[in-house]
């Protein structure tokens, strides 16, 4: 049964202030500084829109109005999914967080481009799952757990879930130091069309919604050939699934709005990052406006 989002909001709100070795093994199916002036308005939601989860799709997902202070929309908030890319938010905040000297030069592309080599080394650094043993307990996050325990070296195992995901963006944009903060919201606004390897990563929030955002995508089991040329130019557990591809969509709208869009999918990359871009669109207009 879906919690209601009077619980849901209530979860949110208990969070704190919230206010590889290797990277992933191939599967079956083909794999900014702060926010923008307190001036500018954020993007208000259009007229609520039904949200109708494409077919082959599964879906979990939040949307937070940081001015209402409560969940307007989700599903399957506690569902849990494997977390791709995404989790390099919590590797980020715990190397900013715990090293007296970052290495900025590691962290800024693994943010910006989703860099898994950079992932992978500040994976190693931070003893690797002990990281999501640490930012579990810092921030509160009830279904979150480190990669299972004969795949230690794969981050992107990860276990994470809508509601958590949410949770780490209100602990980012509420609680954590300024440093913390504008280095990691500073690079996810300046987040590239094109991944480091070479997939288009303007999937989902970044098309579907209008300026200003910061994101974090995820994706895996595509295969690591990307189906088509990317242009530069702007424009753990038993009941987390291992085998299907993942694609995720997660981020910030202005200073207002944060939203978490986690999927897995059964169809290739191309009508996936449609289904997802579309998903993303509807539960953005589904969000009332106050």
């Amino acid at each position: 049964m879906r919690p209601s989002l009077v619980a849901v909001a209530g979860l949110l709100l208990l969070a704190p202030v919230l206010g590889g070795c290797a990277s992933e093994p191939p599967v079956p199916v083909t794999k900014t500084a702060a926010f923008e002036s307190a001036a500018t308005p954020p993007p208000s939601p259009a007229p609520r829109k039904r949200v109708v989860v494409p077919s082959g799709v599964t879906a979990g997902y939040v949307v937070f109005d940081r001015q209402a202070r409560r969940v307007t929309v989700s599903r399957n908030v506690h569902k849990r999914f494997r977390s791709a890319s995404v989790v390099k938010l919590l590797i980020a905040i715990d190397h900013l967080e715990d090293v007296a000297k970052p290495d900025l030069a590691v962290l800024r592309p693994m943010l910006r481009v989703s860099d898994d080599d950079a992932a992978t080394a500040l994976w190693r650094r931070g003893g690797q799952g002990k990281i999501i043993l640490r930012m579990a307990k810092r921030l509160k996050l009830t279904d979150t757990s480190p990669p299972p325990a004969d795949k230690p070296g794969f981050w992107g195992y990860t276990a994470i879930s809508a509601l958590d995901i949410a949770k780490v963006y209100r602990y980012l944009l509420e609680k954590a130091e300024p440093k913390v903060r504008d280095t990691i919201m500073g690079e996810l606004r300046k987040a590239e069309p094109c991944g480091s390897d070479g997939f288009d990563q303007y999937f989902g929030i970044p098309r579907a919604v209008p300026r200003p955002w910061a994101v974090k995508q995820g994706w895996s089991g595509y295969g690591s050939v990307p189906p088509s040329k990317c242009v530069r130019a702007r424009t753990a557990t038993a009941d987390v699934d291992f085998v299907h591809p993942v694609l995720h969509t997660t981020g910030v709208i202005g200073d207002r709005y944060i939203m978490v869009l986690l999927t897995t999918q059964t169809t290739a990359w191309a009508d996936a990052t449609k289904k997802i871009t579309k998903l993303a669109r509807d539960v953005y207009r589904a969000a009332p406006g106050s």
